[in-house]
C-alpha cells in the first residue's frame, strides 16, 4: 500500500514539473515573440531615418548644385523634410489600416472567439495612427541630420563638405544599426548603405549641375 501511494506521489510530482516546465517554455517562446516585434520596430524606425537622411540630402546637394546661397539649400532640405516626412506617415497609415482590416475580417470570419478575446486580439494588432507618428518621426531625425550640418556654415564649399561628412557619419551608423537588428554582416551592409548614399548624392548633384550648364534651369 505504501509504494502505491509513493508511485502516485512520485507521478504527480513528474506531472507538476512537467507542467511548470511548459509554463516556462511558453513564458519564453512570449517574450521570445516580444523582442522580435520589438526588433522589427527598431529596424523599421531605423530604415525610415536612413530614408529621410538619404532624401534630404540629397535633394539639399541638388540645390546646391546650381546655387550657392545657403538659405535656398536649408528651404529645400526643410521641404525635403517635411513632405517626406508627411509621405511616409500617410503611406504606413494607409499600409497598416490595410492589415488592420484584413486581421479584423479574418478574425470575425472565424467566429469562434468570445467578445473578450476580440478585444484582447484587436490589442495585439498594430495601431494606425502609432506606426504613422513613428515612420514620420523616424524620417524627420533622419533628415534633420543634413540640414544642422549646412545651417551654421555660410562658405559654400565648405558647407558642401560639411553635409557630405556628417551624410556618411549618419548613414555609417544607421547602416549598422539596421545590419544589427537584422542579423547581417556588420561592416559589409555599412560599407554598402554609405555607397549607395555617395552614388544618390553625386548622382543627383552632378545631373542637377549639368541642368543648370545647359541652360535648361532658368
Amino acid at each position: 500500500m505504501g509504494s502505491i501511494t509513493n508511485s502516485q506521489e512520485l507521478a504527480k510530482n513528474d506531472i507538476e514539473k512537467q507542467s511548470m516546465q511548459v509554463e516556462q517554455n511558453l513564458d519564453e517562446v512570449e517574450i521570445a515573440v516580444d523582442y522580435s516585434k520589438r526588433a522589427q520596430w527598431l529596424r523599421a524606425a531605423v530604415l525610415g531615418a536612413n530614408d529621410g537622411l538619404l532624401s534630404t540630402s540629397s535633394l539639399m546637394m541638388g540645390i546646391g548644385a546650381v546655387k550657392q546661397d545657403a538659405k535656398a539649400m536649408i528651404l529645400t532640405g526643410i521641404a525635403g523634410l517635411v513632405a517626406g516626412a508627411c509621405s511616409m506617415a500617410i503611406g504606413e497609415f494607409v499600409s497598416v489600416y490595410s492589415q488592420y482590416d484584413i486581421e479584423m475580417s479574418q478574425m470575425k470570419r472565424q467566429n469562434n472567439s468570445s467578445t473578450h478575446e476580440l478585444e484582447e486580439k484587436k490589442k495585439n494588432l498594430p495601431s494606425p495612427l502609432q506606426a504613422a507618428a513613428a515612420s514620420a518621426f523616424a524620417f524627420a531625425i533622419g533628415a534633420i541630420v543634413p540640414l544642422l550640418a549646412a545651417a551654421f556654415v555660410k562658405n559654400y564649399h565648405i558647407r558642401l563638405g560639411i553635409v557630405v561628412t556628417a551624410v556618411s557619419f549618419a548613414l555609417l551608423v544607421f547602416g549598422g544599426l539596421g545590419a544589427y537588428l537584422g542579423n547581417a554582416p556588420l561592416l559589409k551592409s555599412s560599407l554598402r548603405v554609405l555607397i549607395g548614399g555617395w552614388l544618390s548624392m553625386g548622382i543627383t548633384f552632378g545631373l542637377t549641375k549639368l541642368v543648370g550648364v545647359t541652360g535648361l534651369y532658368g
